[in-house]
């Protein structure tokens, strides 16, 4: 997991809880969409978390202190609408954290009491803890192999919370789709409104490729200027899953190909 911190101030001085950035590394690249996870109006700056899954992930990551990228836009997408909400409770899956972050951190500076709820495979996979804990009322922390303490799943957290009484009136999962539905399933038990970020394929973010289109009650959204938060009841999340993985081989390969090129170079240097 890699944390960024960009100069944008034209960005960091509009950013809101729920945006997100298009950048390009160099002249061959592709865009990404990367979510804001925190900004410094005064200072300028965009702070940006990632994982190393692919090729322009880890050219990005190879950028140096004083680096530049080659473009970057934003804000992008429709900030979350907090309005109304008394008592939330925000759970991340893995890197969803650093996207769950600012909205834990948005709704406790508007007074609403928030419980963080996050999940990761193992402990060392663990990020943003001391953070999560200053905007929260409450941090639970869930590991798959319980190597942390908590073994489980982010569900089985929130229910817990549930069932001890937590009346909440807003629940936001960022994460894995498969997390997210499973969230989403659950509180549509209870009748707890749900709110999802989707992170799809983008090519512009300005709603003119179709890339990120998403089936929401029966009707196709674009998750970058319709989104990318929507109802998580209303997500067909079956068709979502199978065309995230649409483009997994042409990912493999172009990772692969950059790999091998870097170990080329490292071995012509000797």
């Amino acid at each position: 997991m890699t944390l960024m911190v960009i100069e944008a101030p034209f960005v960091a001085k509009k950013a809101r809880a729920g945006q997100f950035i298009m950048l390009r590394v160099n002249e061959t690249g592709e865009r990404i969409p990367l979510t804001i996870a925190d900004y410094d109006r005064e200072k300028g700056y965009v702070t940006v978390i990632f994982q190393k899954v692919g090729k322009t992930t880890m050219l990005l990551d190879a950028l140096d202190e004083g680096d530049l990228v080659l473009d970057l836009v934003g804000p992008l997408g429709k900030p979350t609408d907090h309005n109304g909400v008394k008592r939330a409770a925000v759970i991340g899956g893995g890197a969803g954290c650093a996207i769950a972050y600012p909205q834990a951190k948005a709704m406790m500076e508007k007074g609403i009491y928030v419980d963080m709820i996050a999940g990761f495979r193992n402990s060392d996979l663990i990020i943003l803890e001391d953070e999560m804990a200053a905007e929260s009322n409450q941090l639970i922390i869930m590991t798959d192999d319980g190597s942390n303490g908590n073994k489980g799943f982010v569900t089985d957290a929130l229910k817990n919370e549930i069932a001890a009484g937590k009346n909440y009136d807003f629940v936001i999962a960022i994460g894995p789709l498969p997390m997210m539905k499973a969230v989403c399933n659950l509180t549509k038990e209870y009748g707890i409104k749900t709110i999802i970020s989707m992170n799809s394929y983008m090519i512009d973010g300005t709603g003119m490729c179709g890339c990120c289109r998403v089936t929401i009650d029966g009707k196709v959204k674009f998750a970058c200027v319709d989104g990318p938060d929507f109802d998580g009841h209303l997500v067909d999340f079956d068709e979502a899953i199978k065309r995230s993985r649409i483009y997994a081989e042409q990912e493999r390969k172009a990772r692969d190909e950059h790999c091998n090129l870097m170990k080329a170079k490292v071995s012509d240097n000797g």
